[in-house]
């Protein structure tokens, strides 16, 4: 499991549910009696900008649109129950990845006291990214507690402290199932790494006694191809023994050897004969 990405969907989880929170709290606002509400912005409209100071186009239209946003959300009013649910969803989805990073975190640190860090980035590099990643991860936690507790209607406050109550205890209890999970993934990992060393070291020798293999064919071969030429009388045969006047075929290569030797020493003993 990557802290990295397991904080990714933790911080996207809270971001689902603060969007869900706003939508909640804007519904219920417009929900209800949706004349007076419309009456309120139609005073505060005009308190803003009375006869001597009318109001610019742009202020108009925005009159306008936050009069229509609030239609549309009081015909949403049914949709509570679900944006309610999907707050919840989002909630949890943030508790459970932020116990599997705090037990990632956890496990990571246990492991450095007793292993050699090999990963790409440098081990203060890891170290500070865990540092500053739990510190978000509870700054989001605090974050989420302020605006479900204290800016929103008491049901989503109600929502959000039995939520958290809950996956405090399922998540310490997964943080140790999840803990359990690293060490046995990551000795299977050493296994593997081990089993691949292993095969590595194997291909190297079998190549090396394949090119040794070949070296020994070749180097037969350069001898044959190097005998035939230095004795074509002995044909296609490599082995002398098989050519049953090997002996009369070399004392004849000695013979006219010698006799060539003589000739050219008579040369140089009587250059006249030349």
């Amino acid at each position: 499991m990557d802290p990295i990405t397991l904080f990714a969907l933790a911080s996207g989880a809270v971001q689902a549910v603060k969007k869900g929170c706003q939508l909640y709290k804007d519904i219920k606002g417009a929900a209800g009696d949706i004349k007076g509400v419309l009456k309120d912005l139609d005073d505060q409209f005009h308190k803003a900008h009375p006869p001597e100071k009318p109001p610019t186009i742009e202020q108009k239209n925005q009159y306008i649109q936050e009069k229509n946003r609030v239609i549309e959300l009081n015909k949403r009013d049914g949709e509570t129950t679900n944006i309610y649910q999907e707050i919840g969803e989002h909630l949890g989805t943030y508790y459970e990845n932020y116990h599997k990073c705090r037990a990632v975190f956890e496990e990571e640190e246990r492991r450095s006291r007793s292993e050699i860090y090999t990963g790409d980035d440098s081990l203060g590099k890891r170290a500070l990214q865990r540092v500053l990643m739990r510190k978000q991860l509870e700054a989001m936690s605090v974050e989420l507690r302020e605006i479900m507790v204290y800016q929103m209607p008491p049901e989503l406050g109600a929502l959000y402290t039995e939520v958290e109550e809950m996956m405090k205890k399922l998540g310490d209890e997964q943080e140790v199932m999840i803990k359990k999970k690293i060490r046995v993934d990551h000795a299977n990992t050493i296994i593997r790494n081990k089993k691949i060393q292993e095969i590595k070291d194997r291909s190297k020798w079998a190549s090396a006694i394949l090119v040794v293999i070949i070296f020994y064919f070749v180097l037969i071969y350069w001898i044959v191809d190097n005998r035939k030429k230095e004795y074509p009388e002995l044909g296609e045969d490599f082995f002398p023994h098989r050519v049953g006047n090997y002996d009369l075929i070399i004392a004849e290569r000695n013979k006219n050897y010698w006799i060539q030797k003589e000739k050219e020493y008579r040369e140089l003993r009587n250059p006249s004969r030349r």
